[in-house]
Order: C-alpha cells, then sequence, then structure tokens
C-alpha cells in the first residue's frame, strides 16, 4: 500500500510566523498518526506567475509543482492569518485555478491564527472564500489560535491541542474510508 501525503500550505510570508508554525504543527502530528509523508509550502512558493495565471499552465513551473502537490495530497491543511484577508484572496485564486474534481472527498483542514480572541469571531468571515471552496468537496474542519495560545512561536494551548487532536482523527479516519470523507465543520 503507498504511503500517505501530508501537504500544508501557509498562507502567511512573514517570518517568523504563528500560521506557518501551526501548519507545521498540524501536518507533524497527521504525519506521524496517519504514517503518512508530509510537506509544508507557503503562497509565496507559488512566485510571481501566481497574479496573472488564469490557468494552471500559464504557471511557472515551480508553481505547478505546488499545485501538483496539492492535487497529490491524500489531507490537506491550509493555513490563513485572520487579519490579511489578501493571502485568502490568493489561496482562493490557486483553487480557483483546479479542477474541484481533483480535491473532491479529501480530507482538509483549515487553519486560522491572529492576535487575539476577538478575531476567532473573524475566522468565519475571513475564511468564507475557502471554506464555502471546500465545503463543496469535503466539509473541512476549521481551528483558530490566537496569539495566547502560542509561546516562543510553539502551540502551548491544550483546548487548541485537542482541537488539533480531534481534527487529526477525522482526518484518518475519513482517509480510512476512500470515497466518503466528510468532515464535521
Amino acid at each position: 500500500m503507498p504511503q500517505s501525503r501530508v501537504v500544508g500550505i501557509s498562507g502567511n510570508i512573514t517570518r517568523p510566523s504563528k500560521t506557518r508554525a501551526f501548519v507545521d504543527h498540524i501536518v507533524h502530528r497527521l504525519a506521524v498518526d496517519a504514517g503518512a509523508s508530509a510537506q509544508t509550502f507557503d503562497i509565496e512558493d507559488f512566485g510571481a506567475s501566481l497574479l496573472p495565471a488564469r490557468r494552471l499552465d500559464e504557471l511557472a513551473p515551480e508553481a505547478r509543482y505546488v499545485v501538483g502537490q496539492i492535487v497529490a495530497a491524500d489531507i490537506l491543511v491550509v493555513g490563513s492569518p485572520t487579519f490579511k484577508g489578501s493571502y485568502t484572496g490568493l489561496f482562493k485564486h490557486v483553487f480557483d485555478l483546479l479542477d474541484p474534481a481533483s480535491l473532491r472527498g479529501k480530507p482538509i483542514i483549515l487553519s486560522a491564527t491572529g492576535g487575539g480572541e476577538r478575531h476567532s469571531l473573524m475566522v468565519e468571515h475571513q475564511m468564507r472564500p475557502l471554506f464555502g471552496f471546500f465545503e463543496a468537496l469535503a466539509m473541512p474542519t476549521a481551528i483558530y489560535a490566537c496569539d495566547k495560545d502560542f509561546a516562543d512561536g510553539a502551540l502551548i494551548s491544550e483546548a487548541i491541542h485537542a482541537r488539533v487532536g480531534r481534527a487529526i482523527e477525522e482526518a484518518t479516519q475519513a482517509l480510512a474510508r476512500p470515497g466518503k470523507a466528510r468532515l464535521a465543520a
């Protein structure tokens, strides 16, 4: 049986990035729990060819490689900072270029980070373009973490760890049921 593949994509280009740390954390735990290979990309990995592209063949080779990894993934983890709507728009553009059938049935975990608890109310609004797209394909799970959930770039909140654990359990169970991946939002 071929090894499963977990692919994470982070929408934040600042360094260090809570969003990237959160995506990396989820991807690593998924890889361990599912016995899968793992890889994480940033939105900047798509390069300058992303914005003007209207079709996949208009992307530069490095961007087509990232898209190929997204399509080949068995589980997808997408992370966006809630206060930067432009990144969410870039994600939507990436996924608009894809044939929806290429992602149908994949377990998907949407993760978001923000400055404070008040941002948790913005998650649904901020990620709605992505959530609506993915909801039609696989009913994604969404997880939010704020500043107080991190210390020195590491996730420290037990509540968030528990949510991540539930999302990972749902994703690995869905992976075990090919063609029937339906995750609770």
